[in-house]
Protein backbone atom coordinates (compact mmCIF):
# COMPACT_ATOMS: atom_id res chain seq x y z
CA UNK A 1 0.00 0.00 0.00
CA UNK A 2 1.45 3.37 -1.05
CA UNK A 3 2.27 6.10 1.44
CA UNK A 4 -0.41 8.40 -0.04
CA UNK A 5 -3.13 5.77 0.44
CA UNK A 6 -2.06 5.21 4.06
CA UNK A 7 -2.15 8.95 4.73
CA UNK A 8 -5.60 9.26 3.15
CA UNK A 9 -6.94 6.40 5.26
CA UNK A 10 -5.47 7.97 8.40
CA UNK A 11 -7.03 11.36 7.63
CA UNK A 12 -10.40 9.70 6.95
CA UNK A 13 -10.32 7.82 10.27
CA UNK A 14 -9.29 11.01 12.06
CA UNK A 15 -12.18 12.92 10.43
CA UNK A 16 -14.66 10.24 11.52
CA UNK A 17 -13.40 10.51 15.12
CA UNK A 18 -13.85 14.28 14.99
CA UNK A 19 -17.35 13.90 13.55
CA UNK A 20 -18.24 11.45 16.32
CA UNK A 21 -16.99 13.82 19.03
CA UNK A 22 -18.88 16.70 17.38
CA UNK A 23 -21.98 15.23 19.04
CA UNK A 24 -20.63 16.63 22.31
CA UNK A 25 -20.59 20.12 20.79
CA UNK A 26 -24.13 19.64 19.56
CA UNK A 27 -25.30 18.51 23.00
CA UNK A 28 -23.69 21.42 24.81
CA UNK A 29 -25.03 24.06 22.43
CA UNK A 30 -28.60 22.76 22.17
CA UNK A 31 -29.95 25.60 24.34
CA UNK A 32 -27.64 28.30 22.97
CA UNK A 33 -28.70 31.13 20.68
CA UNK A 34 -28.32 30.55 16.93
CA UNK A 35 -25.44 33.03 16.81
CA UNK A 36 -23.46 31.27 19.55
CA UNK A 37 -24.25 27.88 18.07
CA UNK A 38 -22.95 28.89 14.64
CA UNK A 39 -19.82 30.41 16.20
CA UNK A 40 -19.04 27.31 18.31
CA UNK A 41 -19.73 24.87 15.46
CA UNK A 42 -17.64 26.88 13.01
CA UNK A 43 -14.77 27.11 15.50
CA UNK A 44 -14.83 23.36 16.03
CA UNK A 45 -14.61 22.52 12.33
CA UNK A 46 -12.01 25.23 11.73
CA UNK A 47 -9.88 23.53 14.37
CA UNK A 48 -10.37 20.18 12.62
CA UNK A 49 -9.24 21.70 9.32
CA UNK A 50 -6.18 23.20 11.04
CA UNK A 51 -5.26 19.81 12.54
CA UNK A 52 -5.54 18.04 9.18
CA UNK A 53 -3.59 20.81 7.45
CA UNK A 54 -0.92 20.66 10.15
CA UNK A 55 -0.65 16.88 9.74
CA UNK A 56 -0.26 17.24 5.97
CA UNK A 57 2.35 19.97 6.48
CA UNK A 58 4.25 17.75 8.94
CA UNK A 59 4.66 15.03 6.33
CA UNK A 60 6.21 17.52 3.88
CA UNK A 61 8.50 19.54 6.16
CA UNK A 62 12.22 18.82 6.03
CA UNK A 63 13.18 17.04 9.26
CA UNK A 64 16.52 18.84 9.49
CA UNK A 65 15.45 22.38 8.64
CA UNK A 66 12.14 22.43 10.51
CA UNK A 67 12.79 20.09 13.44
CA UNK A 68 11.29 22.46 16.02
CA UNK A 69 8.15 23.15 13.98
CA UNK A 70 7.64 19.43 13.38
CA UNK A 71 7.85 18.77 17.12
CA UNK A 72 5.26 21.49 17.77
CA UNK A 73 2.85 20.22 15.10
CA UNK A 74 3.16 16.58 16.13
CA UNK A 75 2.67 17.43 19.81
CA UNK A 76 -0.44 19.52 19.10
CA UNK A 77 -1.93 16.85 16.85
CA UNK A 78 -1.13 14.06 19.34
CA UNK A 79 -2.65 15.91 22.31
CA UNK A 80 -5.79 16.75 20.34
CA UNK A 81 -6.16 13.16 19.11
CA UNK A 82 -5.75 11.65 22.59
CA UNK A 83 -8.37 14.02 24.00
CA UNK A 84 -10.83 13.14 21.26
CA UNK A 85 -10.22 9.41 21.72
CA UNK A 86 -10.98 9.65 25.44
CA UNK A 87 -14.14 11.62 24.73
CA UNK A 88 -15.13 9.01 22.15
CA UNK A 89 -14.92 6.29 24.80
CA UNK A 90 -17.61 8.03 26.83
CA UNK A 91 -19.81 8.42 23.75
CA UNK A 92 -19.21 4.80 22.78
CA UNK A 93 -20.19 3.64 26.26
CA UNK A 94 -23.38 5.67 26.02
CA UNK A 95 -24.11 4.21 22.57
CA UNK A 96 -23.77 0.70 24.00
CA UNK A 97 -26.16 1.62 26.82
CA UNK A 98 -28.69 3.03 24.35
CA UNK A 99 -28.41 -0.04 22.13
CA UNK A 100 -28.99 -2.41 25.06
CA UNK A 101 -32.01 -0.34 26.08
CA UNK A 102 -33.40 -0.47 22.55
CA UNK A 103 -32.93 -4.23 22.26
CA UNK A 104 -34.54 -4.76 25.67
CA UNK A 105 -37.60 -2.80 24.56
CA UNK A 106 -37.73 -4.78 21.34
CA UNK A 107 -37.75 -8.13 23.19
CA UNK A 108 -39.90 -7.26 26.20
CA UNK A 109 -42.34 -4.58 25.03
CA UNK A 110 -45.13 -4.97 22.52
CA UNK A 111 -44.79 -1.31 21.57
CA UNK A 112 -42.42 0.05 18.98
CA UNK A 113 -38.99 0.45 20.63
CA UNK A 114 -37.50 3.91 20.82
CA UNK A 115 -33.80 4.79 20.82
CA UNK A 116 -33.06 6.99 23.82
CA UNK A 117 -31.42 10.32 23.08
CA UNK A 118 -28.17 11.54 24.61
CA UNK A 119 -28.37 13.63 27.75
CA UNK A 120 -26.49 16.84 28.56
CA UNK A 121 -24.77 14.93 31.35
CA UNK A 122 -23.16 12.61 28.79
CA UNK A 123 -21.97 15.61 26.83
CA UNK A 124 -20.38 17.18 29.89
CA UNK A 125 -18.85 13.86 30.94
CA UNK A 126 -17.33 13.36 27.48
CA UNK A 127 -15.99 16.93 27.46
CA UNK A 128 -14.35 16.50 30.88
CA UNK A 129 -12.94 13.08 29.95
CA UNK A 130 -11.37 14.57 26.84
CA UNK A 131 -10.05 17.76 28.41
CA UNK A 132 -8.30 16.17 31.40
CA UNK A 133 -5.76 14.08 29.42
CA UNK A 134 -5.16 17.04 27.11
CA UNK A 135 -4.31 19.20 30.13
CA UNK A 136 -2.06 16.49 31.54
CA UNK A 137 -0.20 16.00 28.27
CA UNK A 138 0.25 19.76 27.88
CA UNK A 139 1.66 19.97 31.41
CA UNK A 140 4.04 17.12 30.60
CA UNK A 141 5.48 19.16 27.74
CA UNK A 142 5.68 22.51 29.51
CA UNK A 143 6.97 21.16 32.81
CA UNK A 144 8.07 17.53 32.54
CA UNK A 145 10.20 17.55 29.39
CA UNK A 146 13.19 19.23 31.04
CA UNK A 147 12.51 18.66 34.73
CA UNK A 148 15.83 16.88 35.21
CA UNK A 149 16.17 14.78 38.34
CA UNK A 150 19.43 13.56 39.84
CA UNK A 151 19.05 10.03 41.20
CA UNK A 152 21.74 8.68 43.50
CA UNK A 153 22.37 5.03 44.22
CA UNK A 154 25.12 3.05 45.97
CA UNK A 155 26.17 -0.14 44.19
CA UNK A 156 27.98 -2.74 46.31
CA UNK A 157 30.25 -5.54 45.14
CA UNK A 158 32.85 -7.77 46.80
CA UNK A 159 34.84 -7.71 43.55
CA UNK A 160 35.50 -3.96 43.50
CA UNK A 161 39.20 -3.21 44.08
CA UNK A 162 39.98 -1.02 47.10
CA UNK A 163 41.47 1.68 44.87
CA UNK A 164 38.05 2.21 43.28
CA UNK A 165 35.98 2.10 46.49
CA UNK A 166 33.82 5.25 46.34
CA UNK A 167 34.29 6.03 42.64
CA UNK A 168 31.34 8.05 41.31
CA UNK A 169 29.86 7.22 37.92
CA UNK A 170 27.47 9.67 36.26
CA UNK A 171 25.21 7.95 33.76
CA UNK A 172 23.11 9.67 31.10
CA UNK A 173 21.15 7.97 28.37
CA UNK A 174 18.73 8.53 25.47
CA UNK A 175 19.50 12.18 24.76
CA UNK A 176 17.58 12.19 21.44
CA UNK A 177 18.84 15.57 20.22
CA UNK A 178 16.43 15.45 17.28
CA UNK A 179 13.49 15.92 19.66
CA UNK A 180 14.73 19.00 21.51
CA UNK A 181 12.91 22.32 21.19
CA UNK A 182 14.36 24.31 24.12
CA UNK A 183 18.14 24.69 24.02
CA UNK A 184 18.22 26.83 27.17
CA UNK A 185 16.53 24.08 29.17
CA UNK A 186 18.91 21.45 27.75
CA UNK A 187 21.84 23.66 28.78
CA UNK A 188 20.47 23.54 32.33
CA UNK A 189 20.56 19.74 32.19
CA UNK A 190 24.18 19.77 30.99
CA UNK A 191 25.08 22.09 33.87
CA UNK A 192 23.50 19.61 36.30
CA UNK A 193 25.61 16.79 34.86
CA UNK A 194 28.81 18.75 35.38
CA UNK A 195 27.80 19.91 38.84
CA UNK A 196 27.86 16.29 39.99
CA UNK A 197 31.63 16.16 39.29
CA UNK A 198 31.58 12.45 38.49
CA UNK A 199 34.85 10.60 38.20
CA UNK A 200 33.60 9.13 34.94
CA UNK A 201 30.60 9.93 32.75
CA UNK A 202 28.94 7.10 30.85
CA UNK A 203 26.40 7.61 28.06
CA UNK A 204 24.36 4.54 27.17
CA UNK A 205 23.13 5.37 23.69
CA UNK A 206 20.53 7.07 21.48
CA UNK A 207 22.20 10.43 20.89
CA UNK A 208 19.87 11.06 17.92
CA UNK A 209 16.48 9.89 16.68
CA UNK A 210 17.54 8.84 13.19
CA UNK A 211 20.06 11.14 11.49
CA UNK A 212 23.40 12.41 12.71
CA UNK A 213 22.60 15.95 11.50
CA UNK A 214 20.05 16.24 14.31
CA UNK A 215 22.92 16.53 16.77
CA UNK A 216 24.80 19.40 15.10
CA UNK A 217 23.10 22.25 17.02
CA UNK A 218 23.96 20.56 20.32
CA UNK A 219 27.52 19.31 19.79
CA UNK A 220 29.26 22.29 21.39
CA UNK A 221 26.84 22.16 24.32
CA UNK A 222 27.43 18.48 25.11
CA UNK A 223 31.16 18.91 24.48
CA UNK A 224 31.15 20.75 27.82
CA UNK A 225 30.40 17.48 29.62
CA UNK A 226 33.72 16.50 31.22
CA UNK A 227 35.08 14.05 33.79
CA UNK A 228 38.59 13.15 35.09
CA UNK A 229 38.36 9.56 33.80
CA UNK A 230 36.65 10.63 30.60
CA UNK A 231 33.24 10.55 28.95
CA UNK A 232 32.50 7.17 27.37
CA UNK A 233 29.59 6.28 25.11
CA UNK A 234 27.91 3.44 23.22
CA UNK A 235 25.40 3.29 20.39
CA UNK A 236 21.66 2.87 20.93
CA UNK A 237 19.14 1.41 18.49
CA UNK A 238 18.19 4.85 17.12
CA UNK A 239 21.80 5.81 16.40
CA UNK A 240 22.05 3.47 13.40
CA UNK A 241 19.33 5.17 11.36
CA UNK A 242 17.36 1.94 11.08
CA UNK A 243 14.03 3.82 11.27
CA UNK A 244 14.84 6.20 8.43
CA UNK A 245 14.40 5.59 4.70
CA UNK A 246 17.84 6.03 3.11
CA UNK A 247 18.55 6.39 -0.59
CA UNK A 248 21.33 3.82 -0.32
CA UNK A 249 23.19 1.65 2.15
CA UNK A 250 26.26 3.81 1.51
CA UNK A 251 24.36 6.88 2.73
CA UNK A 252 23.26 5.05 5.85
CA UNK A 253 26.77 3.86 6.66
CA UNK A 254 28.10 7.39 6.16
CA UNK A 255 25.50 8.65 8.62
CA UNK A 256 26.81 6.21 11.24
CA UNK A 257 30.42 7.26 10.59
CA UNK A 258 29.43 10.92 10.91
CA UNK A 259 27.82 10.20 14.27
CA UNK A 260 30.97 8.43 15.48
CA UNK A 261 32.99 11.46 14.44
CA UNK A 262 30.61 13.77 16.31
CA UNK A 263 31.24 11.83 19.50
CA UNK A 264 34.98 12.29 19.00
CA UNK A 265 34.48 16.00 18.30
CA UNK A 266 32.80 16.33 21.70
CA UNK A 267 35.66 14.48 23.36
CA UNK A 268 33.48 11.44 24.03
CA UNK A 269 35.08 8.01 23.68
CA UNK A 270 32.66 6.09 21.46
CA UNK A 271 33.07 2.40 22.27
CA UNK A 272 32.25 -0.01 19.44
CA UNK A 273 32.35 -3.54 20.85
CA UNK A 274 35.53 -2.79 22.76
CA UNK A 275 36.80 -2.36 26.29
CA UNK A 276 39.04 -0.08 28.26
CA UNK A 277 41.11 -1.01 31.32
CA UNK A 278 41.21 1.70 34.00
CA UNK A 279 44.05 1.47 36.52
CA UNK A 280 44.64 3.22 39.86
CA UNK A 281 47.19 2.39 42.55
CA UNK A 282 48.12 -0.82 40.80
CA UNK A 283 44.51 -2.09 40.65
CA UNK A 284 42.17 -2.23 37.68
CA UNK A 285 38.57 -2.28 36.59
CA UNK A 286 37.27 -2.85 33.05
CA UNK A 287 34.78 -0.71 31.13
CA UNK A 288 33.06 -2.60 28.30
CA UNK A 289 31.19 -0.75 25.57
CA UNK A 290 28.79 -2.90 23.53
CA UNK A 291 26.99 -1.78 20.40
CA UNK A 292 23.21 -2.12 20.53
CA UNK A 293 21.94 -5.59 21.39
CA UNK A 294 18.25 -6.01 22.13
CA UNK A 295 16.08 -9.06 22.61
CA UNK A 296 13.30 -9.75 20.14
CA UNK A 297 12.90 -7.45 17.14
CA UNK A 298 15.58 -4.94 18.12
CA UNK A 299 18.92 -4.80 16.34
CA UNK A 300 21.84 -6.93 17.45
CA UNK A 301 24.93 -5.04 16.34
CA UNK A 302 26.68 -5.94 19.57
CA UNK A 303 29.37 -8.60 19.71
CA UNK A 304 29.74 -9.55 23.35
CA UNK A 305 32.63 -11.98 22.87
CA UNK A 306 34.67 -9.30 21.10
CA UNK A 307 33.74 -6.69 23.70
CA UNK A 308 34.68 -9.01 26.57
CA UNK A 309 37.97 -10.25 25.12
CA UNK A 310 40.97 -9.23 27.24
CA UNK A 311 39.03 -8.49 30.43
CA UNK A 312 38.89 -12.03 31.80
CA UNK A 313 41.42 -11.38 34.56
CA UNK A 314 40.04 -7.98 35.60
CA UNK A 315 38.18 -8.40 38.91
CA UNK A 316 35.43 -5.78 38.34
CA UNK A 317 33.67 -5.16 35.04
CA UNK A 318 31.20 -2.45 34.01
CA UNK A 319 29.21 -3.09 30.83
CA UNK A 320 27.47 -0.32 28.88
CA UNK A 321 24.68 -1.91 26.84
CA UNK A 322 21.79 0.26 25.66
CA UNK A 323 18.93 -2.23 25.89
CA UNK A 324 18.16 -3.67 29.38
CA UNK A 325 16.71 -6.84 27.84
CA UNK A 326 20.32 -7.82 27.13
CA UNK A 327 20.86 -8.45 30.86
CA UNK A 328 18.42 -11.38 31.07
CA UNK A 329 18.98 -12.57 27.52
CA UNK A 330 22.76 -12.95 27.64
CA UNK A 331 24.67 -11.27 30.45
CA UNK A 332 23.33 -13.17 33.45
CA UNK A 333 23.62 -16.59 31.84
CA UNK A 334 26.85 -16.23 29.87
CA UNK A 335 28.85 -13.55 31.67
CA UNK A 336 28.43 -14.00 35.44
CA UNK A 337 31.54 -11.87 36.07
CA UNK A 338 29.93 -8.69 34.64
CA UNK A 339 29.44 -6.89 37.93
CA UNK A 340 27.47 -3.87 36.72
CA UNK A 341 25.53 -3.26 33.53
CA UNK A 342 24.26 0.20 32.60
CA UNK A 343 21.34 0.57 30.20
CA UNK A 344 18.62 2.98 29.08
CA UNK A 345 16.27 2.58 26.11
CA UNK A 346 12.88 2.32 27.86
CA UNK A 347 12.40 6.01 28.86
CA UNK A 348 9.96 4.53 31.38
CA UNK A 349 7.65 5.22 28.40
CA UNK A 350 7.80 8.85 29.61
CA UNK A 351 4.64 8.16 31.60
CA UNK A 352 3.97 6.65 34.99
CA UNK A 353 3.85 7.16 38.73
CA UNK A 354 6.74 7.21 41.18
CA UNK A 355 5.97 7.84 44.83
CA UNK A 356 8.59 6.73 47.32
CA UNK A 357 9.34 3.07 46.64
CA UNK A 358 6.19 2.66 44.55
CA UNK A 359 6.89 2.68 40.83
CA UNK A 360 4.48 2.04 37.95
CA UNK A 361 4.63 2.58 34.21
CA UNK A 362 3.20 0.81 31.15
CA UNK A 363 6.86 0.11 30.40
CA UNK A 364 6.86 -2.65 33.01
CA UNK A 365 4.54 -4.74 30.83
CA UNK A 366 7.13 -4.67 28.05
CA UNK A 367 10.42 -4.75 29.95
CA UNK A 368 11.14 -6.81 33.04
CA UNK A 369 13.79 -4.25 34.03
CA UNK A 370 12.61 -0.79 32.97
CA UNK A 371 13.92 1.78 35.49
CA UNK A 372 16.34 2.09 38.42
CA UNK A 373 18.53 -0.53 40.13
CA UNK A 374 18.15 -4.31 39.85
CA UNK A 375 20.34 -6.95 41.47
CA UNK A 376 20.80 -10.68 41.14
CA UNK A 377 23.49 -12.25 43.25
CA UNK A 378 26.58 -10.07 42.90
CA UNK A 379 25.47 -8.68 39.53
CA UNK A 380 23.69 -5.34 39.20
CA UNK A 381 21.81 -3.55 36.45
CA UNK A 382 20.88 0.11 36.38
CA UNK A 383 18.30 1.32 33.83
CA UNK A 384 18.38 5.07 33.29
CA UNK A 385 15.03 6.75 32.52
CA UNK A 386 16.58 8.89 29.80
CA UNK A 387 17.71 12.49 29.45
CA UNK A 388 15.55 13.37 26.45
CA UNK A 389 12.30 12.22 24.91
CA UNK A 390 11.01 10.63 21.72
CA UNK A 391 7.64 10.95 20.00
CA UNK A 392 5.63 12.75 22.65
CA UNK A 393 7.82 15.77 23.54
CA UNK A 394 7.22 15.61 27.26
CA UNK A 395 7.13 13.44 30.35
CA UNK A 396 4.43 12.73 32.91
CA UNK A 397 5.54 11.16 36.19
CA UNK A 398 8.68 9.55 34.74
CA UNK A 399 11.01 12.54 34.61
CA UNK A 400 14.34 12.94 32.76
CA UNK A 401 17.22 11.51 34.71
CA UNK A 402 20.86 12.06 35.56
CA UNK A 403 22.14 9.06 37.50
CA UNK A 404 24.94 9.17 40.06
CA UNK A 405 26.21 5.72 41.03
CA UNK A 406 28.72 5.37 43.83
CA UNK A 407 30.58 2.06 43.68
CA UNK A 408 31.37 0.59 47.09
CA UNK A 409 33.33 -2.44 48.10
CA UNK A 410 31.46 -4.99 50.22
CA UNK A 411 32.81 -7.93 52.17
CA UNK A 412 30.23 -10.39 50.84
Amino acid sequence: MSRIVILCVFVLVYFLIEYYVFQVVQLLTVKSTPLITRWVWSSYWLWVVLMITGFALYTQLDAKMYAGLRVFISALFFINLIGKLFASLVLLGDDVRRLVSYLSQFVISNEDPQIAGRTAFIGKAALLTGVLPMMGLSFGILSGAHDYRVRRRDVYSPHLPKAFDGIRLVQISDIHTGSFFNKTAVRGGVDLINQERGDMILFTGDFVNNQSDEAKPYLDLFAKVKAPLGVHAVMGNHDYGDYHRWDSMTEKQQNIKDLHQMHRYMGWNIMLNENKIITADGESIALLGLENWGAGRFSKYGDMSKTYEGTQEIPYKILMSHDPSHWDAQVLSEYPDIDLMLAGHTHGMQFGVEIGDFRWSPSQYVYKQWADLYQKGTQSLYVNRGFGFLGYPGRIGILPEITVLTLKRSTS
